[in-house]
């Protein structure tokens, strides 16, 4: 597919996604929903592990409200089923790890497609805002799901009732992220952990991603045994055999991703 609003590029296994809408702090249009939506599904097939960053300033800013005349009549309904559902579950199934490296602001339908990823690295300079409030919306792009699983009730009734900025070094405290990185280490880091991810037991990671987030629907005696059934699964990979012969001979691991 030929990208318009969006950068993809791979390279040693890793998948990176630049939103480039820089004049407009990476708002997303339809066209970028769709892009994205691509982007992440192909990324998920050929890649390791999949980046979501953003060119310029910020990361994302969120929904693209166009002019005036447009942003009234918008059918906010059908543009969050049929728009950014398919580009949220794409990132939340991907088959391999994702980070969203949070290079700068992160608002509203941003905020919340950073927080889709596995992991978020962001930049000490970045935050994270839940703006609906100061449109009259309620938070959406999965916010009112994300949000309370990392932060708790009462963080995530506070950040979409206030709309207040939550800097990077906040929202690692709270646990909504990873890390908060120095701005000039950034790049580094994150490229550093996608590295890391790509190299690594990549059917191992795909079945941690399914247990971890099965466990919020499951009682203990439920997720003991779904954990029994995705280890015996992870049992007859290469990887683990590799991993094994590593540990014996007491060198690094060399997975394989099968």
């Amino acid at each position: 597919m030929d990208y318009q609003t969006i950068n993809y590029d791979l390279s040693d296994n890793i998948a990176t996604i630049t939103l480039n809408r820089p004049e407009v702090m990476n708002a997303l249009s339809p066209l970028m929903r769709a892009e994205i939506t691509d982007a992440v599904r192909t990324g998920g097939q050929e890649a390791r592990c999949v980046v979501l960053t953003g060119a310029g300033r910020a990361f994302c800013s969120g929904q693209d409200l166009g002019d005036r005349a447009s942003a009234a009549n918008i059918d906010l309904e059908r543009t969050l089923r049929d728009e950014y559902q398919p580009m949220l579950t794409a990132i939340t199934e991907c088959p391999v790890p994702t980070i969203s490296a949070v290079n700068g602001a992160a608002a509203g339908a941003g905020a919340n497609l950073a927080l889709g990823a596995d992991v978020v690295i962001a930049s000490e300079s970045a935050f994270f805002m839940q703006a609906f409030a100061k449109i009259g919306l309620i938070p959406d792009a999965g916010g009112t799901y994300f949000m309370p699983r990392q932060i708790g009730m009462a963080k995530a009734m506070g950040a979409a009732l206030f709309a207040d900025k939550i800097s990077a070094t906040q929202a690692e405290r709270w646990g909504m992220i990873w890390e908060a990185v120095p701005d000039d280490a950034f790049a580094q880091t994150w490229k550093a952990r996608a590295r890391h991810l790509a190299s690594g037991p990549t059917a191992a990671y795909r079945e941690a991603k399914n247990a971890i987030r099965a466990s919020f629907e499951n009682s203990l005696e439920d997720q003991l045994s779904l954990e029994a059934k995705l280890q015996g699964k992870c049992g007859k990979t290469r990887d683990f055999k590799e991993g094994v012969l590593a540990f014996l001979d007491k060198r690094t691991a060399d997975f394989e991703g099968r």
